[in-house]
This record gives structure tokens, C-alpha cells and sequence, in this order.
């Protein structure tokens, strides 16, 4: 008598029905089926149906199992991919938000130095009048001392001329006896000679 593996073997070869599908019988069920199987013909051809068709689903399902261990493996990538984006954003995120203070900051000091322009040019030209100003007083002090130079040259002259008509005067009123006169006169002629 046949164990129900050798049982599960002719099954196998004559019929191409699976182990795993004659798992499930018990030892009598696959001598049965066996029996069955060699005296009925129209049920060899169900059974070769079934077979192939559990070899087609069989396929199937490798196939789907390779698509759906692929799609796994593509969803795994798409997540890491998702968190590195995600990561990413959050980094230009900060970095727009630090360029956005920076743009801020910079135009704060763009306004600044427009100001101190504007005050510096205010007082460049307040400065500019005032050369211009201190350049006509210049100008005028300039002339003026001229004309001082002019005053003082005519007024030494002048004062060299009355010295001298005083010396020359002095030196003919000396001439004259009166002493009293003459010490005088020596006097007032001393003073004016400085």
C-alpha cells in the first residue's frame, strides 16, 4: 500500500496536481481522487484545467508579488525622496527667511546712507557758501590791506616830510640866540623824532 506522499507524487506527475493543493486530503481522498482520475476522462481534462490554471494564477501571482515588492521598494524610495524634499524646503525655507532680514537689513542701510548723502551734501554746499563767502572777505582784506599798505607807505611820507621841514626849520630857528627858544625847540624836535 502507498503512503499518502508517494500518493501526492503520482498525482503530481500524472496529472500535474500540486502538492500543496493535495495537502489538504487525507490519505483515502487521494487514492479516491487517483481512482477517479483513471477511470474518468472528462474529469482528467477538469483536472488538467484546474492545473493550468493554477500554474497561470501561480504566475500571476509571482508576477504581482514582483510588482508589488517593486512598487514597496519604489514607495520606500518615494518617502526618503518625500523626507529629503520636505528637509530641503525647510532649509530654503530658513534661508529665504534669512535673506528676506538681510534684504531688510540692507535696505535699512541703503536708506541711511541716502540720508547721510543728502546731510552731507547739505553740508558740502553750506561749506561751499562759506568758502565762497570766505573767499570774498578774503578777497576784500586782501584789497583792503593793499590799500592800507598804500595809507601807511603815503602816510611815512608824509610824516618823513614833516620831519624833515621840522628838522630844517628847528635848524634855522637855532640859528637865533634865545636860549630859552632854543631848549625849546630842541625838545619839541627830540619828541617828534620819537
Amino acid at each position: 500500500m502507498a503512503s499518502k506522499d508517494e500518493l501526492q507524487n503520482s498525482l503530481k506527475e500524472k496529472y500535474g496536481i500540486n502538492k500543496n493543493i493535495s495537502q489538504s486530503l487525507a490519505k483515502e481522498e487521494c487514492e479516491r481522487l487517483l481512482d477517479v482520475l483513471n477511470h474518468e476522462p472528462s474529469t482528467v481534462k477538469l483536472i488538467e484545467s484546474f492545473a493550468q490554471k493554477n500554474s497561470s494564477l501561480g504566475k500571476n501571482n509571482a508576477y504581482f508579488s514582483r510588482m508589488r515588492s517593486q512598487a514597496e521598494k519604489n514607495l520606500e524610495s518615494l518617502k526618503k525622496e518625500h523626507q529629503d524634499l520636505e528637509k530641503s524646503i525647510k532649509t530654503l525655507e530658513a534661508s529665504k527667511k534669512e535673506l528676506e532680514n538681510k534684504k531688510k537689513q540692507l535696505e535699512n542701510e541703503r536708506i541711511e546712507l541716502e540720508a547721510d548723502i543728502k546731510s552731507l551734501s547739505l553740508e558740502n554746499n553750506s561749506l561751499a557758501f562759506k568758502v565762497q563767502d570766505l573767499t570774498s572777505q578774503n578777497d576784500e582784506l586782501i584789497d583792503a590791506n593793499e590799500q592800507l599798505k598804500k595809507d601807511n607807505k603815503d602816510l611815512k611820507n608824509i610824516v618823513d616830510q614833516i620831519r624833515l621841514r621840522l628838522a630844517r626849520d628847528t635848524k634855522l630857528l637855532l640859528k637865533y640866540e634865545d636860549s630859552e627858544i632854543k631848549k625849546a625847540l630842541i625838545r619839541l624836535f627830540s619828541w617828534t623824532l620819537g
